[in-house]
């Protein structure tokens, strides 16, 4: 595509054609706004030509919708590779439990990490956190009202800087080495997930709490974070409970993923976490 004739017969065609192969001279992404809202309803395929990786990776986001595909030429060795998990839906759901707590306890000072995103939180939707990799809690995004300060909608307080989180291809994260750029799985009550991406990480020196909960078969999860009321985890059903407000007998939501971490990739093998 070049010009504006060339973009009414690229709509048109998508429209009518099952496969249409689309090339722009330009870098912006508009063109291919207007054809894929113009295709909308449309059964056929958009596949879009791209330069590298990183246009692949702008064209299948587009409009949230993205080109059916993408092709490339690849230059090097692992840009295939690349190339597949750029092309990768999103993650899949998971199985939360609910955990049981038996102990929540003051633990002194330590850092913590809050995650602010570049997307808006669902009101039942944060970040699993743990201090194991075997035991997550479900940590509340702020979306919900404080009676001290506005909502910040794109954040979750998460936990101590030594915690786990999910990241994408099944890997784990510690809060500590998240930076502007990477990527956190989203999970709401359901257990429904997608991933957004991490905008800061804000680490400050805090009073910290540490919740241990387990679930009915005896596996048990740890969670260490900020010791104030306005930190928040998920409960059964999504409902909001205030950390500082945790009693043995509680319930809340968790994941407790089967497998041990090496550098986070998952791993069957002997690990002991204490």
């Amino acid at each position: 595509m070049i010009d504006a004739p060339s973009l009414d017969r690229a709509c048109d065609a998508t429209r009518r054609q099952p496969w249409s192969v689309l090339t722009f001279r330009d870098p912006t992404k508009i063109p291919l706004e207007i054809v894929l809202a113009a295709a909308h309803s449309a059964d056929g395929a958009i596949i879009t030509t791209v330069a590298d990786i990183t246009e692949a990776q702008i064209v299948f986001g587009v409009l949230e919708h993205g080109s059916d595909g993408v092709m490339f030429a690849p230059r090097k060795v692992g840009e295939v590779t690349a190339l597949n998990a750029a092309a990768a839906v999103e993650p899949g759901n998971l199985e939360l439990m609910e955990l049981e707590v038996t102990s929540a306890e003051h633990v002194g000072m330590g850092e913590r990490a809050c995650v602010d995103t570049c997307s808006y939180f669902h009101e039942d939707e944060g970040i699993l956190v743990g201090s194991h990799s075997k035991g997550m809690i479900l940590c509340c995004s702020e979306t919900h009202p404080l009676p001290y300060m506005p909502t910040r909608p794109f954040r979750v307080n998460a936990g101590a800087i030594h915690s786990y989180t999910l990241s994408r291809d099944g890997r784990t994260n510690y809060l500590s080495e998240l930076t502007a750029g990477a990527q956190v799985r989203a999970v709401d009550a359901k257990g429904n997930t997608r991933l957004v991406t991490v905008g800061r990480v804000k680490i400050e020196s805090r009073p910290l709490l540490s919740v241990t909960a387990v679930s009915p078969d005896g596996r048990t999860a740890n969670l260490i974070l900020q010791d104030d009321w306005h930190v928040r985890v998920l409960g059964p059903g999504g409902v909001v409970l205030n950390s500082t407000e945790l009693r043995p007998g509680d319930k809340v939501l968790g994941y407790l993923p089967p497998e041990d971490r090496h550098v986070g990739y998952p791993i069957s093998e002997f690990c002991l976490e204490k």
